[in-house]
């Protein structure tokens, strides 16, 4: 019988000194594999270059199809109350007065068009452009004009939409092909180290468990105490009493589960077998503090109506107890008898376990309901994101006036009835809220306009933040250094002016 050899695994090297090779007899041979060598490394760059820039731009398009689908319905499906031009004229008012600094890995968040909120951005003004063009372009009626500019808007969001998506199925199947021709080769970076023989320290005693309470004793010390006179005891014995407070409040950290006797604690019950085999390979779970871990585990299940996990953490914890109060041999005198069915052992510790958990049952109960006695409503509240945040109001005086007339800088290429739609979206928004928010919006403090919030259901704050920010009349802005020099003040002065509606 014969056994034959196989050496398919050295059909991946790609040696760059093959001994086919072809050369030119003005040319030595160790030129040709210098230049043969330097082509694969060459090739095999450009194929890491390749696969990286396709993954990133995969994993960049994939941010940005959700948002660019959500806009796309949105203009198909709008809501009932916000028409699909001003929707996607606020969605634009948005990016550009509050953009985010989220960006692809490498990308520089302090340029806007390196964003995904600066792509976006760039997209949607691109359509609006489009949109605008073709219904100038086809000399639409007035009243058809708002009809034509969604119809456009919707099909050009839906043309990207279907767009993006070929890019990344292509990106994808690039993708696959490159990676599969960089397996094809065994280079560098697939070696890796074999067997080795090394020498293995014992592990260390597991360390006890955090934030636990373990009876050490009472020892009794003589100690010599000075006393000093004061010129104010009480505030000395208020900061001591203060002292003892913060040392209590330590004591009553409550421990957590480790990864071990989290393990631990889904074993099932009367399973003594595997508890057992469990213990003898996961020298962590005897350490102190593991049945109090387990009992706080056992309360915060039941807590959650877990039940059946709650009573194995209680099952855990006292077999953990019971093993400990059985001394130093106390592991494989209990499971002995536990595993061997000896019945009087057997019915004191189930008989323990069941009453153990009828008073953590118990506790539960009454702990809930003291929770449920002293929570309050749940609110709506706006807070800034960081400190250097500021959250105002662009509260609107009354409706656009007939002759609407845009001026300053910033307003070159607006049209005028894209802008009054706008201002009388934001003033209808307005008028439809209460009277008591409309008074909170007009002083323009946060205070004011969260008292009002927090008296309101959820539902109902929520719909009411989401019109604020809708309509523009919730405004973010970053804190920074202000400029009060003169020449600032009458920079100030002309733009507010020029904001002036004539």
């Amino acid at each position: 019988m014969s056994l034959s050899a196989s050496y398919k695994k050295w059909d991946k090297l790609e040696l760059s000194d093959d001994s086919d090779i072809e050369g030119h007899p003005n040319v030595d041979k160790k030129s040709l594999i210098r230049w043969k060598q330097r082509d694969i490394h060459e090739k095999r760059e450009l194929r890491k270059h390749t696969i990286a820039q396709l993954k990133a731009q995969i994993a960049c398009n994939s941010v940005l199809l959700p948002r660019i689908t959500e806009i796309a319905g949105a203009l198909v499906n709008p809501a009932p109350p916000i028409p699909p031009t001003a929707y996607f004229n606020s969605y634009v008012e948005r990016l550009e007065k509050n953009p985010s600094r989220d960006c692809p890995p490498g990308n520089n968040p302090d340029k806007p068009e390196q964003t995904y909120d600066g792509m976006l951005l760039a997209l949607l003004r691109k359509v609006g452009d489009d949109a605008r063009t073709k219904v100038k372009e086809a000399n639409t009626l007035d009243s058809e004009r708002d009809e034509k500019i969604t119809k456009y808007l919707a099909s050009g969001m839906a043309e990207h939409v279907t767009k993006l998506k070929e890019t990344i199925d292509n990106d994808a199947a690039k993708l696959a092909g490159e990676e599969k021709e960089q397996k094809k080769h065994i280079t560098s970076e697939d070696l890796h180290e074999g067997f080795e023989s090394k020498y293995a320290p014992p592990p260390p005693e597991p360390e006890p468990i955090p934030h636990a309470k373990f009876d050490k004793g009472k020892e009794k010390i003589k100690t010599t105490t000075t006393e000093y006179e004061v010129l104010n005891p009480k505030a000395a014995a208020s900061t001591s009493a203060d002292k003892n407070e913060d040392e209590d409040e330590d004591d009553e950290t409550l421990p957590d589960l480790t990864p071990s006797l989290e393990a631990f604690s889904k074993i099932p019950l009367r399973a003594y077998d595997k508890s057992f085999e469990f213990i003898q390979s996961h020298r962590d779970v005897i350490v102190p503090g593991a049945s109090d871990a387990l009992l706080v585990a056992a309360f915060r299940a039941q807590s959650a109506g877990k039940t059946k996990y709650a009573k194995q953490c209680v099952h855990q914890s006292l077999l953990l107890q019971y093993c400990e109060k059985l001394g130093t041999d106390g592991v494989r005198v209990f499971f002995r008898k536990m595993v061997s069915g000896d019945p009087r052992a057997e019915t004191v510790f189930v008989n323990d376990m069941e009453g153990t958990y009828k008073h953590l049952v118990e506790r539960v109960n009454v702990s809930l309901k003291e929770q449920a006695e002293a929570s309050g409503k749940e609110q709506i509240q706006l807070v800034p994101e960081n400190p250097n945040q500021s959250i105002s109001f662009n509260v609107p005086d009354g409706p656009p006036p007939d002759n609407l007339v845009l001026e300053g800088p910033q307003t070159e290429g607006l049209d005028v009835e894209e802008v009054r739609k706008a201002l009388q979206f934001r003033w209808d928004v307005f008028e439809a809220f209460p009277t008591d928010l409309q008074d909170a919006l007009k002083q323009g403090t946060l205070d004011a306009v969260n008292k009002v919030l927090g008296d309101l259901d959820v539902e109902t704050a929520e719909s009411i933040v989401q019109q604020l920010d809708m309509a523009g009349i919730l405004n973010f802005a970053e804190g920074g250094i202000r400029d009060e020099t003169d020449k600032a003040k009458e920079k100030a002065k002309e733009a507010t002016a020029n904001a002036e509606v004539a």
